[in-house]
């Protein structure tokens, strides 16, 4: 949609440029146009910027996109949520999103596709291992700078958590997973790739108590696709 020249100035926030104008120029056709077309390609910078900046900022450990993926290779739920996966429906509706299945079946794929194009459309995004996530925590914790830490997760639209189940935590890194993930309890969403299902989560928990509520918080309303299927690297 081509905006114009007022719209142009007060998306750039540009107010005294627009009542110079409106002032000293208001039937001048060709220098509105010259100005408008000025402003959409600084319009367009800032966005392309932005998106540069929000991709930096995400952490994806390599650019996945739903346009590489082999749809015919993926398992079933994973070709059937592809479309809602692209249209973000689940971030508007703050659900989560649960892919779970066994090693090289693309979850972790979809799961950076989904994130790239939530940084193209403006959200921000965090991407981390569960190790990485629970090892930040901690260094958080031992450094007094815990309730920062946590509070900063508050703003993130999405954060995507890699390779649960790979690692088990001990029961202290376990709370602190709670922590985190009951502060966007509802509020934001969350993406975890897995190769557990979830009676198995509590070898990585070791307390079926904290693993019921985890998983009680995480699964509400959230989207889960059965991600099991043939290897990619295997064939």
């Amino acid at each position: 949609m081509d905006l114009t020249f007022s719209e142009l100035c007060k998306q750039l926030r540009l107010s005294g440029v627009h009542a110079y104008v409106q002032e000293y120029q208001p039937d001048n056709p060709d220098l509105n146009q010259f100005l408008t077309s000025a402003l959409q390609a600084e319009l367009d910078k800032r966005y392309l910027s932005r998106q540069m900046r929000s991709l930096r900022q995400a952490g994806f450990p390599t650019k996945k996109r739903f346009e590489d993926l082999l749809l015919d290779d993926l398992p079933q739920d994973g070709r059937e949520e592809i479309p809602a996966l692209k249209a973000l429906t689940f971030l508007k509706e703050r659900r989560n999103v649960i892919l779970i299945g066994n090693s090289g079946t693309g979850k972790t794929h979809m799961a950076i596709a989904v994130g790239i194009r939530a940084c193209e459309v403006n959200y921000r995004v965090t991407f981390r291992t569960a190790a990485a996530l629970i090892n930040e925590m901690i260094e958080a914790r031992n450094e007094n700078r815990l309730s920062i830490y946590i509070r900063q997760f508050k703003k993130i639209d999405l954060l995507i958590i890699d390779e649960f189940g790979y690692v088990t935590f001990d029961l202290a890194g376990a709370e602190l997973l709670f922590q985190l993930l009951a502060t966007r309890y509802e509020t934001m969403s969350t993406i975890i790739t897995s190769n557990l299902g979830f009676s198995d989560w509590v070898k990585v928990f070791h307390d079926r108590t904290l693993t019921a509520a985890i998983l009680d918080r995480i699964t509400h309303h959230a989207l889960i696709l059965n991600m099991n299927g043939k290897s990619f690297r295997r064939r």
